[in-house]
């Protein structure tokens, strides 16, 4: 698989530079925007205004038919009874040994469902949950090709897509299928970021007109990349100030937030319980599911082998001023009365340098049973020297108001 966005040209011109994203021994990383130069600004843009990001990385199932509700309700972790047709629920799909194959956000929307995903597991749900279609009045349609994932998040994120849309917006976990540019959308909420954020299923050929509209509307000329510049000097530009923005700066964004990242802080390897978010994906009050046996013997034991968890450090600085951060993947150890162990409890699995918590570091990490409760120390090792943190009560690492 070798995907390209079709807004790849206008970035290059704007700056950007570009970084694999995922990928394998059996699937090509996909190319992203990492930035466009000024990390920053782009990061306090979704914290105090609005920053649009392209998502090629991202994949799409549409499911059609009558039966399509019931049918997704059989297989997925969630309860999708009653979901309408303007929400959005977050689910797994698992495979026969409980562990979780994709990281759903179910859209539902009039007349079909999407199936929002990474997009290197997109393929193979497809198929597998095709399988599972015997009599059903059911169609599942790998879509990814066809539809392009485009976002907004930020507090002033939700007055320019009202614009954009000219009209009301999806409230929380709601979607809606809604007209910018020109170009039929579905529109969802989901604060991944820990602002208010807005994701985007554009038709591809029109993804670019879409991604220039909400420029044009909400970009503040004296900001910003120029080759993105929309040349609008309105009142709505200088409040919402919009600025494209890449993943570096998201990816702060949500660590902050304590949005666990399929394939980075979790992946087809774990169980539900070993997450971080099964509350969030898993009703224990539905029928049956495929894998469902091996969750609820995991959840009537009350506990994993290892779960996600969310670590403060103390602030600790190079000779240059700059905080130490470890690394994705650096050995997690318990510390006791003071005294380190010599055995490894955990990994770290995300980790950024946060602007919220004054330079503070903050990681996503995956811990051993016993060491996980809130206020439990850890310690690391980062450029030879030994970095502390303690254990935080939830994976939301910054607290925001959001509306």
């Amino acid at each position: 698989m070798a995907r390209v966005s079709p807004l790849s040209s206008v970035q290059q011109q704007a700056g950007a530079v570009f970084l694999p994203y995922g990928g394998g021994e059996s699937a090509q990383p996909v190319q992203v925007v990492g930035t466009f130069g000024e990390l920053e600004l782009e990061y306090a843009a979704i914290r105090k205004h609005a920053a649009v990001f392209d998502w090629p990385h991202r994949g799409v199932l549409e499911v059609t038919g009558a039966d399509r509700v019931d049918f997704l309700n059989r297989m997925l972790t969630q309860e999708l009874k009653g979901i309408g047709e303007a929400s959005v629920r977050r689910s797994f799909w698992l495979n026969r040994k409980g562990r979780v194959d994709a990281d759903i956000r179910v859209v539902s929307v009039p007349g079909r469902v999407l199936l929002e995903m990474d997009v290197h597991v997109a393929g193979a749900a497809a198929q597998s949950l095709g399988a599972f279609v015997i009599t059903e009045d059911v169609t599942i349609a790998d879509v990814t090709e066809r539809v392009h994932r485009l976002a907004v998040h930020g507090p002033r994120g939700g007055e320019l897509m009202e614009a954009a849309c000219g009209g009301a917006l999806p409230g929380v976990d709601g979607a809606a299928v809604v007209t910018i540019a020109g170009a039929e959308c579905v529109a969802w909420r989901e604060d991944s970021a820990g602002e208010s954020g807005y994701e985007i299923a554009a038709p591809v050929e029109s993804a670019a007109a879409v991604y220039q509209r909400l420029i044009e509307l909400g970009h503040d000329a004296q900001h910003g990349a120029a080759a993105l510049r929309g040349g609008s000097t309105g009142a709505l530009s200088e409040r919402v100030r919009l600025r494209p923005a890449g993943w570096h700066a998201y990816n702060i964004a949500r660590i902050e937030a304590g949005t666990a990242w399929f394939n980075i802080d979790f992946g087809p390897s774990s169980l539900p319980v070993e997450t971080g978010v099964i509350d969030d994906r898993v009703s224990f009050k539905k029928g049956c599911y495929l894998g469902q046996e091996v969750v609820a013997r995991m959840h009537a034991r009350g506990a994993g082998k290892q779960t996600l968890v969310g670590v403060r450090f103390n602030l600790m600085q190079t000779p240059d001023d700059f905080p130490f951060q470890p690394v994705e993947g650096a050995l997690l150890y318990p510390v006791v009365d003071g005294v380190r162990g010599e055995e490894a409890v955990g990994a770290v699995t995300s980790s950024t340098i946060s602007p919220m918590l004054g330079s503070a570091c903050v990681c996503l990490a995956q811990v051993r049973s016993g060491f996980w409760s809130a206020g439990t120390l850890l310690a690391t090792d980062v450029d030879g020297r030994e970095l502390r943190g303690a254990v935080q009560p939830s994976l939301r690492l910054v607290e925001r108001a959001r509306s």
